[in-house]
C-alpha cells in the first residue's frame, strides 16, 4: 500500500490547532489533528450543497453567490457548473495555506476553476462578510465546519447561533438561500433555523454518490 505523506500543515486563526495537507499516491486528505475534513476521493456532499443551492436560485439574474470554506473546492466547481455566465462567486477561506495548497500541489483537483473569471477568493472570516453584506447575496454556502458547531475555528460558533442566523438572514437577498453542510443530523439546529424565521429543508445525501457516510444538508430560505 501507498504510504501517506505529509506536503504542509497550517495553524488555525486561533493558533490552536494545526491543519495538515497529505497525498496517497493521486489521493490527498486534509487532516485536523486526526480527524479527516475532507478526501479528494469523497465529493458528492459538497457537490450536493452547491447543486442544491442552485437549483433555488435557477430563475435568478446575475446570482450573487457567497462561499464560506475554500477546502478541496468541490462545492465551487459545482457552483461553477450550475451556474450561467453572468452569476459571481466569492469564497472566503480563513486560511491562507489552504488557499495556497489549492494553487500548488492541489491545482489539478481544482482544474483551472479559481482563474474563471466569476471567481473572486477573499482570505476572510466568512462571519465577517455575512454581517458587514446586507442583502448582497443571493445564496450563502457554508462548509466550514463538520456541522453546525465551530470546529475547525471556534469563532465559527458564532454562524451557527441566533445572532449568525438573523446575521444571515440580513445578508441575504429576499428569497436567497441559506445552505450549511454536516456530517450527520441535528434535530437542534433545524429547529433553530426555523425559529430564525427561514423556510427548512433537511435533506440527506451521501459522500460519494450512492455510497459512502450519510451526510446533511440544510437548505434555508429566506421568507420575504
Amino acid at each position: 500500500m501507498i504510504p501517506w505523506v505529509q506536503l504542509d500543515s497550517a495553524r488555525t486563526p486561533d493558533g490552536a490547532q494545526e491543519l495538515r495537507l497529505k497525498r496517497r499516491g493521486a489521493e490527498f486528505s486534509i487532516m485536523l489533528g486526526t480527524n479527516e475534513l475532507m478526501n479528494s476521493r469523497l465529493s458528492g456532499s459538497e457537490e450536493a450543497l452547491a447543486r442544491l443551492s442552485c437549483e433555488r436560485i435557477a430563475d435568478r439574474k446575475r446570482p450573487s453567490i457567497l462561499i464560506g470554506g475554500l477546502g478541496m473546492g468541490f462545492t465551487l466547481r459545482a457552483a461553477l457548473a450550475a451556474l450561467d455566465r453572468d452569476a459571481a462567486v466569492t469564497v472566503a477561506e480563513l486560511v491562507p495555506a489552504v488557499v495556497a495548497w489549492a494553487r500548488g500541489p492541489m491545482a489539478g483537483i481544482f482544474d483551472g476553476s479559481l482563474d474563471d473569471p466569476r471567481v473572486t477568493i477573499r482570505e476572510a472570516d466568512v462571519g465577517h462578510l455575512i454581517r458587514v453584506e446586507k442583502a448582497a447575496w443571493d445564496a450563502i454556502l457554508l462548509d466550514v465546519d463538520n456541522g453546525p458547531e465551530g470546529i475547525v475555528y471556534k469563532g465559527n460558533d458564532a454562524l451557527y447561533d441566533a445572532a449568525g442566523l438573523a446575521a444571515a438572514r440580513g445578508a441575504l437577498k429576499p428569497g436567497g438561500v441559506l445552505a450549511i453542510w454536516s456530517q450527520g443530523p441535528d434535530s437542534r439546529f433545524t429547529r433553530r433555523l426555523k425559529e430564525a424565521g427561514f423556510a427548512v429543508e433537511e435533506i440527506n445525501t451521501r459522500a460519494n454518490g450512492k455510497r459512502g457516510a450519510r451526510h446533511v444538508i440544510w437548505v434555508a430560505a429566506n421568507r420575504p
